[in-house]
Protein backbone atom coordinates (compact mmCIF):
# COMPACT_ATOMS: atom_id res chain seq x y z
CA UNK A 1 0.00 0.00 0.00
CA UNK A 2 1.26 3.48 -0.85
CA UNK A 3 -0.20 6.49 0.90
CA UNK A 4 0.14 10.12 -0.14
CA UNK A 5 -0.26 13.16 2.06
CA UNK A 6 -3.96 13.85 2.47
CA UNK A 7 -4.12 17.61 1.90
CA UNK A 8 -7.43 18.01 0.13
CA UNK A 9 -8.28 21.68 0.75
CA UNK A 10 -6.27 24.36 -1.06
CA UNK A 11 -7.97 27.55 0.14
CA UNK A 12 -10.60 28.65 2.61
CA UNK A 13 -12.75 31.23 0.82
CA UNK A 14 -15.12 32.05 3.71
CA UNK A 15 -15.54 31.02 7.32
CA UNK A 16 -18.64 32.15 9.24
CA UNK A 17 -18.79 30.90 12.82
CA UNK A 18 -22.06 32.71 13.53
CA UNK A 19 -23.68 30.82 10.66
CA UNK A 20 -21.61 27.68 11.30
CA UNK A 21 -20.40 27.45 7.70
CA UNK A 22 -17.20 27.23 5.69
CA UNK A 23 -16.53 27.49 1.96
CA UNK A 24 -13.32 26.13 0.48
CA UNK A 25 -11.67 25.44 -2.84
CA UNK A 26 -9.90 22.25 -3.86
CA UNK A 27 -7.91 21.93 -7.07
CA UNK A 28 -7.73 18.34 -8.28
CA UNK A 29 -4.15 17.81 -9.48
CA UNK A 30 -3.49 16.94 -13.10
CA UNK A 31 -1.30 14.04 -12.02
CA UNK A 32 -1.28 11.83 -8.94
CA UNK A 33 -0.34 8.22 -8.19
CA UNK A 34 -3.98 7.77 -7.15
CA UNK A 35 -5.01 8.17 -10.79
CA UNK A 36 -2.63 5.44 -11.96
CA UNK A 37 -4.89 2.87 -10.36
CA UNK A 38 -8.20 4.72 -10.38
CA UNK A 39 -8.49 4.17 -13.32
CA UNK A 40 -5.71 3.50 -15.87
CA UNK A 41 -6.52 5.51 -18.97
CA UNK A 42 -9.61 7.10 -17.38
CA UNK A 43 -8.50 8.88 -14.18
CA UNK A 44 -11.19 9.71 -11.63
CA UNK A 45 -11.07 11.09 -8.09
CA UNK A 46 -12.19 8.21 -5.83
CA UNK A 47 -15.43 8.70 -3.91
CA UNK A 48 -13.60 7.99 -0.65
CA UNK A 49 -11.36 11.01 -1.34
CA UNK A 50 -14.43 13.14 -2.04
CA UNK A 51 -15.72 12.21 1.42
CA UNK A 52 -12.27 12.98 2.85
CA UNK A 53 -12.38 16.41 1.18
CA UNK A 54 -15.73 17.16 2.84
CA UNK A 55 -14.34 15.86 6.15
CA UNK A 56 -11.34 18.17 5.92
CA UNK A 57 -13.48 21.23 5.16
CA UNK A 58 -15.67 20.28 8.13
CA UNK A 59 -12.56 19.80 10.25
CA UNK A 60 -11.31 23.33 9.57
CA UNK A 61 -14.73 24.66 10.58
CA UNK A 62 -14.65 22.62 13.80
CA UNK A 63 -11.11 23.76 14.61
CA UNK A 64 -12.09 27.41 14.31
CA UNK A 65 -15.33 26.85 16.25
CA UNK A 66 -13.32 25.39 19.15
CA UNK A 67 -10.79 28.26 19.02
CA UNK A 68 -8.21 25.65 17.98
CA UNK A 69 -8.54 23.90 21.33
CA UNK A 70 -10.02 20.61 20.03
CA UNK A 71 -8.75 18.40 17.21
CA UNK A 72 -11.53 16.72 15.20
CA UNK A 73 -11.10 13.15 13.99
CA UNK A 74 -13.53 11.58 11.56
CA UNK A 75 -15.51 8.96 13.46
CA UNK A 76 -18.47 8.10 11.25
CA UNK A 77 -19.84 8.66 7.79
CA UNK A 78 -23.59 8.83 8.42
CA UNK A 79 -24.34 8.97 4.74
CA UNK A 80 -22.65 9.93 1.50
CA UNK A 81 -23.67 10.28 -2.10
CA UNK A 82 -21.51 10.72 -5.17
CA UNK A 83 -23.43 12.38 -8.00
CA UNK A 84 -20.86 12.78 -10.78
CA UNK A 85 -17.31 12.06 -11.78
CA UNK A 86 -14.41 14.30 -10.88
CA UNK A 87 -11.49 14.39 -13.30
CA UNK A 88 -7.93 15.68 -12.92
CA UNK A 89 -7.49 19.43 -13.30
CA UNK A 90 -10.94 20.43 -12.05
CA UNK A 91 -11.55 23.06 -9.33
CA UNK A 92 -14.06 21.98 -6.71
CA UNK A 93 -16.12 24.19 -4.40
CA UNK A 94 -16.43 22.53 -1.01
CA UNK A 95 -18.75 23.69 1.75
CA UNK A 96 -19.69 22.44 5.19
CA UNK A 97 -22.21 23.34 7.87
CA UNK A 98 -21.88 22.59 11.56
CA UNK A 99 -24.82 20.51 12.80
CA UNK A 100 -23.81 20.17 16.46
CA UNK A 101 -20.77 20.39 18.68
CA UNK A 102 -20.15 19.41 22.29
CA UNK A 103 -19.27 16.67 24.78
CA UNK A 104 -16.39 15.38 22.67
CA UNK A 105 -18.41 14.93 19.48
CA UNK A 106 -19.47 17.08 16.56
CA UNK A 107 -21.56 16.67 13.45
CA UNK A 108 -21.35 18.38 10.09
CA UNK A 109 -22.77 18.05 6.64
CA UNK A 110 -20.92 19.03 3.53
CA UNK A 111 -21.11 19.27 -0.19
CA UNK A 112 -18.82 19.43 -3.21
CA UNK A 113 -19.84 21.30 -6.34
CA UNK A 114 -18.27 21.63 -9.76
CA UNK A 115 -19.32 24.66 -11.79
CA UNK A 116 -22.37 25.02 -9.52
CA UNK A 117 -23.52 21.43 -10.01
CA UNK A 118 -23.56 18.93 -7.12
CA UNK A 119 -20.77 16.36 -7.12
CA UNK A 120 -20.94 14.78 -3.66
CA UNK A 121 -22.62 15.20 -0.27
CA UNK A 122 -21.93 13.66 3.11
CA UNK A 123 -23.11 13.84 6.70
CA UNK A 124 -20.26 13.16 9.11
CA UNK A 125 -19.57 12.72 12.81
CA UNK A 126 -16.31 13.63 14.50
CA UNK A 127 -14.67 12.80 17.79
CA UNK A 128 -13.06 15.94 19.21
CA UNK A 129 -10.21 15.78 21.72
CA UNK A 130 -7.79 18.31 23.18
CA UNK A 131 -4.54 18.53 21.26
CA UNK A 132 -2.06 16.00 22.69
CA UNK A 133 0.72 18.60 22.72
CA UNK A 134 1.53 22.17 21.74
CA UNK A 135 3.78 21.10 18.84
CA UNK A 136 0.94 19.29 17.06
CA UNK A 137 -1.39 22.23 17.63
CA UNK A 138 1.24 24.62 16.22
CA UNK A 139 1.55 22.48 13.05
CA UNK A 140 -2.23 22.56 12.56
CA UNK A 141 -2.35 26.32 13.14
CA UNK A 142 0.40 26.84 10.55
CA UNK A 143 -1.56 24.74 8.05
CA UNK A 144 -4.61 26.89 8.80
CA UNK A 145 -2.62 30.03 7.97
CA UNK A 146 -1.49 28.45 4.68
CA UNK A 147 -5.16 27.90 3.77
CA UNK A 148 -6.20 31.46 4.64
CA UNK A 149 -7.50 31.01 8.20
CA UNK A 150 -6.00 33.28 10.85
CA UNK A 151 -6.09 31.16 14.03
CA UNK A 152 -5.24 34.19 16.18
CA UNK A 153 -8.55 35.78 15.18
CA UNK A 154 -10.42 32.85 16.75
CA UNK A 155 -8.15 32.62 19.78
CA UNK A 156 -8.64 36.31 20.56
CA UNK A 157 -12.41 36.06 20.12
CA UNK A 158 -12.48 32.97 22.36
CA UNK A 159 -14.70 31.15 19.88
CA UNK A 160 -15.94 27.89 21.28
CA UNK A 161 -14.09 28.43 24.55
Amino acid sequence: MELEYFRMIDRVAALDLDGGTIRCEADVPDRSPVFEGHFPGYPLLPGALMVETIAQASGWLLLAASAFSQMPFLARVVGARMRREVRPGQRLAVSATLLHQGAGYAGAEGRIELDGDPVAEAELRFRTIPFPDKGFRDVIMEQARRLGIDPDQYLEAGAGA
